[in-house]
């Protein structure tokens, strides 16, 4: 028999994931919003119409204002909640993904949930007479029916984990400081995405000028936009995002936009939902109350370059003018090189790694160190034997692991990757959602503690990369 569950909006049915002796309860497609559509573009998320019969939630939804939920039992009661803001970007659709599919999270023990919202310039671009940050608020909007729905899936409320990867790690660690999304959750997981990715109003509406020549519009405006198909903004959203990747023009976008870890579509500081940057409103105390782990892989922009063999293309004066670009002293290029010994590319890898992912996540935790709140790293340090060895542990790498899908993710991890290390991060998670400690040593400013997870086995690394680190003190954390 299906399960069915009456939320506030209607009774869903689900089906299970696994078989029914024993198998996890998964309904998709239960609309948390009305559909984004018409007067609704470019408006904030409301309240989705409510309905008679029994809706059918066994197959996905193709609205994007969607969640899935995963429950070990939806008669049981005050379980953990987990709740996955997905990336891959802001920039790019976040639909589902089989390969985070939650129901080896749900197996564990907690409630997972999974939502949609909107991306690019239907969620982040800053129009006259439209809403900002409307992604950031499809998200509060999912996690206040996480919060009056999810006990009649067996979760508690009061006990939910926001968890998410690039792009949505990045929205998790805004949530934190966010006083709307202030008492919705308890803990935030941040994987490769941290608070440094914010547009100061001024930066987004040049984006969104920009924007809006590309697409054709007579104006920046929620309205002339709102003229323009979706699919004909995505692919102007998407022309501009290959600007920033090929190296944005200064001329044009200025100085803080072309930062070589610009993105043009992100939170952006509009003194009412942001009032600053995440890792600022951070340093300044701001969601002290929430329980915090953060990290990053190993060698996350070996994604981006080594499939198409542009790590090998890169030279050293490729890598000496990135240093420059990033603020760095020229001495960082030797250092960089002397690490990343292979060639000019792997030294760039690390080096771009590093000014998205590795030196933002950082800051985080200084940035929680220096108002006294507890907080953990990690690092996932697992090598993808991929493209001969030289993908690495690149970014996304530790995903299937910690879902579970190994299977599902040949094309990135491999034949026969490690799924002992996939029971340990999925447990450190399930065990932070429950208690607020993975298991190991909390973060400080001597020691600079994180947790790798490797094969054949993890441990406790201090400093890691600590001689590259050391370059990044020099540049202004304003960056």
């Amino acid at each position: 028999m299906q399960p069915v569950v009456d939320t506030v909006t209607g009774r869903v049915r689900g089906a299970f994931d696994g078989g029914s002796d024993g198998g996890v309860a998964v309904f998709r497609g239960i609309p948390y919003a009305a559909p984004p559509v018409g007067e609704l573009r470019f408006r904030p998320p409301r309240h989705p119409a409510p309905w008679d019969d029994v809706r059918d939630a066994a197959a996905p939804g193709g609205d994007p204002l969607v969640l899935d939920v995963w429950t070990p039992d939806p008669g049981a009661g005050g379980l953990p909640v987990m709740v996955w803001i997905p990336g891959p970007g802001l920039r790019d659709g976040a639909g589902p993904d089989p390969v985070c599919a939650a129901a080896a999270l749900a197996r564990e023990g907690v409630v997972a949930v999974s939502l949609t919202y909107r991306t690019g310039a239907e969620g982040f671009a800053l129009l006259d007479g439209g809403t900002p940050n409307a992604g950031l608020l499809d998200q509060v909007q999912a996690l206040e029916w996480v919060r009056d729905n999810i006990d009649r899936f067996g979760g508690d409320p009061g006990k939910v984990t926001v968890f998410g990867h690039a792009g949505g790690a990045m929205s998790a660690v805004a949530l934190m400081t966010a006083p709307r999304a202030r008492g919705l959750f308890r803990r935030v997981i941040a994987q490769s995405g941290a608070g440094h990715h914010a547009l100061r109003a001024e930066d987004a509406r040049r984006v969104a000028d920009r924007l809006a020549r590309r697409a054709g519009a007579r104006s920046a405006s929620a309205a002339a936009l709102s003229r323009v198909p979706p699919d004909v903004l995505a692919r102007a959203a998407s022309a501009i995002a290959a600007e920033f990747e090929g190296g944005p023009d200064p001329r044009v976008w200025g100085e803080r936009l072309s930062h070589p870890a610009a993105l043009p579509f992100a939170p952006v500081v509009d003194g009412e939902l942001l009032a600053r940057r995440p890792v600022d409103g951070l340093r300044a105390g701001e969601g002290a109350e929430v329980d915090l782990l953060i990290g990053t892989a190993a060698e996350e922009y070996r994604r981006f370059l080594v499939p198409a063999g542009a790590h090998r293309a890169a030279g050293e004066r490729e890598l000496g003018e990135t240093v420059s670009r990033l603020g760095l002293e020229a001495k960082a290029a030797g250092v960089y090189a002397a690490e990343h010994p292979g060639c000019a590319g792997d030294a760039l890898a690390a080096l771009l790694g590093d000014a998205f992912y590795r030196i933002p996540a950082y800051r985080v935790l200084e940035a929680r160190s220096r108002v006294g709140v507890r907080a953990f790293g990690y690092e996932f340090a697992w090598r993808s034997p991929r493209f001969g060895g030289e993908l690495g542990a690149c970014h996304g790498v530790e995903l299937p692991f910690l879902f579970g899908t190994l299977s599902r993710a040949e094309g990135l991890v491999g034949a026969g990757p490690p799924e002992r290390l996939s029971g340990e991060v999925r447990s450190a998670w399930v065990r932070f959602a429950r208690t607020g400690d993975p298991g190991w040593t909390p973060w400080n400013p001597v020691g600079r503690p994180v947790w790798r997870f490797a094969d054949p086995y993890s441990s406790l690394v201090e400093d890691p990369g600590a001689e590259t680190r050391r370059l990044w003190d020099a540049v202004p954390a304003t960056r």
